[in-house]
């Protein structure tokens, strides 16, 4: 069963709205996708099928997903090979040996690792949540799909509702796994040839952080939307400036290639346009569209603003957005931001505690997607805002 190479026209078409009425500040005048970022994570351990089920129950356009491999060359969804982070392993005795210490994109990592498994031994693991304010008591009773299980969901999903849902993969630290034998693109590739999603019009956006990935895909063969992911570290609370440190400093092919540049020269104009080159879009993280900065004391210190003992982005004010949203349009790429969360250390202290004012804030600047843990959130948020729009 595969999903309908027309199914993204759809998409589009079904969100558009009716005809004659004022375009969208979105590149393509539509209203902006809503990306589940790995499922409903804010509420089922993230990048499972319960959670990518409850994801399309609750409306997303897009279901996300991150790509690993086993050490049998399968691809499955966890965002880090480091299963400690994701899974049970730690409390499975049977594995205990397995336990080890690595570096992984330039990061000394201390756990349980996926290319140390078979896709059976993964299949004994369950998915745990990432956060420990959301809910816990689903840990370890889902079990961790692979790309297959996610491409036969969205195609008996779509089935079933006739609507459209298109999918999101991520090439995961494609250097480090082709480092160890396990290349992911050209498996990627096929997978979606044989599903009949090789099409710029299939409802597939394949994205990565490290350019080779993309571009090697692209030149094999691969005509789905491409879009560049750029990171970074953190935010100096004094004025607002992206930090970047290992490993999402820089894409780590660069890294390798002793290329000292950081994420921060794709956002340029100059490296829009080379991103243009070979990709549809960009997933920024959300900071490089508006950036937060803290209020500093008399001692040089950060403030605590509401006074709970943790610094977070609550102790945060917005700052003006950047241009990078019209400059991203203007080079022809579409801007799909990550990632939008409702808990409240996340969120800066002008969005009053309600995550839906920081979905308006960048729905109003025309990015043409976000990812979001909160599916629900962002289709109030993207609703309310419609609304004010007159659609």
């Amino acid at each position: 069963m595969s999903l309908s190479a027309a199914a993204l026209a759809a998409l589009g078409a079904c969100t558009m709205g009716g005809t004659g009425q004022r375009p969208l500040p979105t590149l393509d005048g539509r209203p902006p996708l809503v990306v589940a970022h790995r499922g409903a994570s804010g509420y089922i351990p993230e990048e499972t099928i319960e959670g990518y089920t409850r994801a399309i129950e609750l409306g997303a356009d897009v279901i996300e997903m991150d790509l690993i491999s086993t050490k049998d060359g399968v691809l499955i969804t966890r965002h880090d090979p480091n299963l400690a982070l994701n899974t049970n392993v730690a409390t499975k005795p049977e594995f205990a040996s397995r336990k080890r210490t690595m570096q992984v994109d330039g990061e000394t990592q201390t756990g349980w690792f996926s290319q140390d498994f078979t896709l059976a031994e993964i299949k004994t693991l369950g998915a745990i949540s990432t956060d420990p304010e959301r809910p816990q008591q689903f840990n370890g009773l889902y079990k961790i799909p692979t790309f297959q299980d996610i491409l036969d969901l969205a195609a008996a999903r779509q089935k079933e509702t006739g609507r459209p849902i298109a999918i999101y993969p991520e090439t995961k630290n494609p250097t480090w796994f082709r480092d160890m034998g396990l290349p992911m693109e050209d498996k990627l590739i096929a997978m979606l040839d044989k599903a009949g999603l090789n099409s710029k019009s299939a409802p597939v956006f394949v994205q990565s952080f490290e350019p080779g990935s993309l571009k090697y895909m692209k030149s094999k063969g691969l005509k789905t939307k491409l879009i560049q992911l750029i990171d970074g570290d953190g935010i100096d609370p004094r004025t607002g400036a992206m930090t970047y440190a290992v490993p999402v400093e820089r894409p780590y092919e660069w890294t390798k290639a002793g290329d000292k540049r950081n994420f921060d020269v794709m956002v340029t104009p100059a490296g829009l346009a080379e991103i243009a080159t070979y990709a549809d879009g960009i997933g920024p993280w959300k900071r490089y569209i508006i950036s937060t900065r803290g209020t500093i004391g008399a001692d040089g210190k950060q403030v605590d603003i509401n006074g709970d003992g943790k610094l977070n982005d609550a102790d945060s004010t917005s700052m003006a957005p950047t241009t990078l949203v019209a400059d991203a349009h203007k080079a022809g790429l579409f801007v799909h931001p990550f990632t939008f969360r409702n808990e409240s250390r996340r969120l800066a202290s002008d969005y009053k505690g309600d995550p839906k004012n920081e979905y308006l804030a960048y729905y109003r600047l025309g990015v043409d997607g976000l990812f979001t843990d909160f599916t629900d959130t962002a289709l109030a948020a993207r609703a309310a805002w419609l609304k004010d729009m007159g659609r």
